[in-house]
């Protein structure tokens, strides 16, 4: 059977998540928020104080991109965070009034770009075709469950062996400047 581009789920879903971005582009701007920005403030106003592990299963975002992405936020005065009270380590990620009012005066524009995203597909097919992106979304979620619970599952990898690797290369480092050195003293 012969690859069919136009028959390849991923790659009718790029171009269609594509065209959702270039909507969103047109409607809110290009120096406006982002389409996972307005996510995370989004999630963030429905759940003040959400910690940011909490706030990747939300929002789908991986963690390191949120990470990088809230940090970007604090500095551009949209979000602000403090330690948990539960959990020292985590952190509670709460909307400033300027990034209440960027997501307040992104949300018509959201909207729009969204109903612009809908009026491609025939109206008779748009309910199914909301079903069937929440259950992809719905279902991914389930297998990142799923994997969390199989990672905490397992055994932490060995890094004594590693640490023993990197000392016994340096050291041999050390032994071979060593005897260079000794060499041009002669």
């Amino acid at each position: 059977m012969a690859f069919d581009l136009n028959k390849s789920p991923g790659h009718l879903l790029r171009r269609a998540q594509q065209y959702s971005f270039d909507q969103f582009a047109k409607e809110v701007g290009t120096g406006g928020l982002t389409p996972r920005q307005f996510a995370v403030l989004h999630t963030v106003s429905k759940n003040e104080g959400l910690s940011q592990t909490d706030l990747v299963k939300h929002t789908g975002i991986d963690r390191s991109t949120l990470a990088d992405m809230i940090s970007r936020m604090l500095k551009k005065g949209l979000l602000a965070r403090q330690r948990t009270k539960t959990d020292a380590r985590a952190n509670a990620v709460r909307l400033t009034a300027k990034g209440r009012t960027a997501m307040n005066n992104a949300r018509a524009k959201v909207m729009k770009a969204d109903s612009a995203v809908l009026k491609i597909v025939p109206k008779a097919q748009q309910a199914a075709f909301m079903r069937i992106l929440t259950a992809i979304s719905n279902q991914i979620d389930a297998e990142l469950d799923n994997q969390g619970k199989t990672a905490t599952k397992r055994k932490p990898a060995a890094k004594k062996k590693t640490a023993k690797r990197k000392t016994a290369k340096k050291t041999a480092k050390r032994k071979t400047a060593k005897k260079k050195t000794t060499r041009k003293k002669r």
